[in-house]
């Protein structure tokens, strides 16, 4: 069982690997969100702590980790070809979600996914056996998820900035691709980051109450 009210360090083992993690979970939280970082990025994302805090605050648990290992991590800087693979980033994902749904059966889930990682977290939900209550992309590319759009049930509310247009304008193509319930909402005066003042802010508002709406039983 997940100690209450501490942020732990964990390593999730998956078929020969092992990622890292910090996971934090508030006494009586009814479901844990697990993070699907994107591009580039890793659980220290900024961006996304500041999201987990709110969330946290809202009484929601935590589950941020790195999508790859630190050797992958080495090659995609070289590279720049794994941020791209939804299908490996998927299978990180569901992975970490069984691991942690054996541990915590009781607890209901739910995905952050920004950038890549909203594709990535679009696939996993659509492809697991757990169910997912709940899924917030961020500034998410949507569209990498292909076919899999169509077999998403998972409440799904797609975060993008007004002033990121390509991105806008690939959220609302893959909106009507989608058959779940799903929101696409504009942040106005956001960029792809977020980095406005204010912007991130009504990220993490929007996101908490999405989560707590849809963890309702």
């Amino acid at each position: 069982m997940v100690k209450p009210d501490t942020e732990t360090e964990v390593q999730i083992p998956l078929a020969g690997i092992g990622l890292e993690g910090e996971l934090s979970v508030p006494a009586r939280a009814t479901g844990v969100v697990l993070f699907a970082h994107g591009s580039g990025s890793s659980r220290h994302s900024p961006r996304n702590q500041y999201v987990a805090r709110t969330l946290r605050e809202r009484g929601l648990g935590t589950l941020l980790f790195d999508l790859l290992t630190e050797s992958e991590e080495e090659q995609e800087r070289l590279t720049g070809q794994l941020r791209f693979d939804i299908g490996l980033l998927a299978c990180r994902l569901l992975g970490v979600t069984y691991w942690f749904n054996e541990r915590e059966p009781a607890k209901a889930l739910g995905y952050f996914g920004s950038s890549t990682g909203a594709a990535a977290a679009l696939v996993a939900a659509a492809d697991s056996k757990v169910p997912i209550r709940a899924l917030v992309s961020r500034g998410g590319r949507p569209d990498l998820a292909g076919a899999a759009l169509k077999e998403v049930k998972t409440p799904t509310l797609l975060l993008v900035g007004d002033r990121d247009i390509q991105v806008v304008g690939l959220n609302r193509q893959a909106g009507t691709q989608m058959s779940c319930p799903h929101e696409t909402r504009l942040i106005a005066g956001a960029t792809h980051l977020f980095e406005e003042p204010g912007a991130l802010e009504q990220v993490a508002a929007a996101a908490a109450e999405w989560f707590a709406r849809h963890f309702k039983v």
